[in-house]
């Protein structure tokens, strides 16, 4: 990425809020979020299909603490814990949340609010919380006879 694109892509970070993830450079992210000072959490959602393994995927890669309530109230609280806890602020980065599956549509939306909100908190507290949802449609209709993957592990 140019030295020009770099620092576009800084200012955005720094305004905070949604990231829209069409064409955006993840190395790049990476790169300005480091030169920011900001951390950078990314939660596997692919194999989520449920609020709840949606909320532990977030939980584990932003390490929250053991008490998370899982559910949208102790989302919002433990990312705006995790905001003021680091010196410049954060990124998270929803890889391949399947928004598309009739079971996560509304709670993908709900998700989508609370990390706006987040991210106002953020701003009225002096941090940055910037976000990118990378909405991954339908998970494929399983297979006859094929048993479905157990969450938590890699294909």
């Amino acid at each position: 990425m140019t030295r020009n694109g770099l620092s576009t892509l800084q200012r955005q970070l720094r305004r905070g809020g949604a990231l829209a993830h069409e064409g955006l450079d993840k190395q790049a992210v990476v790169d300005a979020a480091k030169e920011l000072g900001l951390a950078l959490y990314v939660a596997n959602c692919d194999p989520a299909r449920s609020r709840s393994a949606v909320l532990r995927a977030i939980a584990k890669a932003v390490d929250f603490p053991e008490y998370f309530g899982g559910n949208l109230d102790a989302l919002y609280d433990c990312l705006c814990d995790t905001v003021l806890d680091q010196k410049a602020g954060v990124v998270l980065w929803l890889y391949k949340l399947h928004s598309g599956d009739p079971a996560l549509e509304e709670d993908a939306a709900r998700i989508e609010t609370v990390c706006s909100d987040a991210a106002d908190f953020a701003h009225e507290n002096g941090r940055i919380f910037s976000y990118v949802i990378e909405h991954a449609g339908r998970h494929p209709d399983p297979e006859p006879g094929v048993a479905a993957a157990p969450y938590g592990e890699k294909n």
